[in-house]
């Protein structure tokens, strides 16, 4: 692993260590973008804007250098294929990369899992992915090789993955690790949320804290434009945090988090 590139985790491919998620209003221009300056994690996610679709169907005939991430809230399995059907028809695409189960706190039920399988089985899905809050959850599943990747938040304010999820991944095989809220909702960009006498982080700067740790496979990013991407791009080509660099910006997330705790941050 570079901090530029990874392999993300037992789905041997090597991938981007910035994705793209399509919640955001990216135009389709900046997909193609995303593309060409090496990121190949395109999250289909739950607000599925015909911009982002525009720019994910252009990149078509390059369909196997890069996984495309369809996510699923259903909790009912009956639901979950014609979800997926509909996402992937809207893409006239045959298949996906990962199938997201978004939002589950507690590990999905067979039912939810074999209705998975029978996805994968036709052809439509190689990988499971789970997103969770729960992080307790992750280090439970993680050693399970039905899962392949897991998608938590971390940023500069809730680090509480880092004892929970980072420390307990296992050493051999490890499920692929996605973060999201680098910015912790924009607040780490906000100046009124700065403690006095510390500087105000810039995007690339959040996204920069999060790949510095390397558990972190991949980092999403949400823009809505194109220069909220270069921003983000900014983060790869300015490397890891120095030490002192992670301090501050611990100490401006403590500052927005507002309590005191040991540990790791939540």
């Amino acid at each position: 692993m570079s901090f530029t590139r990874a392999i993300l985790g037992r789905t041997g491919t090597e991938v981007c260590r910035l994705g793209l998620a399509s919640s955001y209003g990216a135009p389709a221009s900046t997909v193609e973008q995303a593309f060409d300056r090496g990121v190949n994690y395109f999250y289909w996610g739950s607000l599925r804007r015909n911009s982002f679709g525009e720019g994910l169907r252009a990149l078509a005939p390059h369909r196997d250098r890069f996984l495309l991430v369809t996510q699923s809230y259903s909790r009912m399995a009956s639901l979950i294929a014609p979800s997926l059907e509909r996402a992937l028809r809207a893409l006239r695409f045959d298949y996906t990369d990962a199938l997201l189960l978004g939002l589950w706190n507690g590990a999905p039920p067979p039912r939810i899992l074999d209705a998975c399988r029978k996805l994968r089985d036709r052809g439509l899905v190689r990988y499971l992915a789970v997103s969770t809050h729960n992080r307790p959850l992750i280090a439970s599943l993680a050693a399970d090789p039905q899962f392949d990747i897991f998608h938590v938040r971390y940023n500069a304010v809730h680090r509480g993955a880092e004892r929970e999820v980072f420390a307990q991944l296992p050493a051999q095989n490890p499920p692929g690790l996605v973060s999201f809220t680098a910015t912790s909702w924009r607040q780490l960009l906000t100046p009124k949320r700065i403690p006095p006498g510390e500087k105000l982080p810039t995007a690339a700067d959040c996204y920069r804290f999060v790949l510095t740790q390397p558990a972190v496979n991949i980092c999403m990013t949400g823009p809505s434009n194109a220069q909220q991407f270069n921003q983000a791009l900014d983060a790869l080509s300015l490397g890891p945090m120095a030490t002192d660099e992670q301090e501050w910006m611990r100490r401006v997330g403590d500052a927005i988090y507002g309590k005191p705790r040991g540990g790791a941050r939540s």
